[in-house]
């Protein structure tokens, strides 16, 4: 006998998982290619950093940028750099 899942499970089995393709492409680049996360940890002339949230502020993350109609990744880049200009220009930089 198999064994019966909801049909709302199967479906969501079924939807590409954004965030692990993007991790998989970065663990996995093109050869040749100069935006590539290789040996170096780079990608092009940025460097590319893990963030670990907790559940609760990764569920945010996420509600945050499905209203924005953006990614979780994008959304988070778009702070830290926002951060840093702040940061920047009270530090007279």
């Amino acid at each position: 006998m198999g064994r019966h899942r909801p049909p709302q499970r199967e479906q969501e089995e079924l939807l590409p998982d954004e965030e692990l393709e993007s991790y998989l492409a970065a663990l996995a680049p093109e050869t040749a290619d100069p935006e590539t996360t290789g040996s170096g940890g780079s990608f092009g002339n940025a460097q590319v950093y893990q963030l670990r949230l907790q559940l609760m502020a990764n569920e945010q993350l996420k509600e945050l940028a499905a209203e924005r109609q953006t990614s979780p990744q994008a959304l988070a880049t778009e702070w830290v750099m926002q951060r840093l200009e702040w940061e920047a220009r009270q530090r007279g930089f």
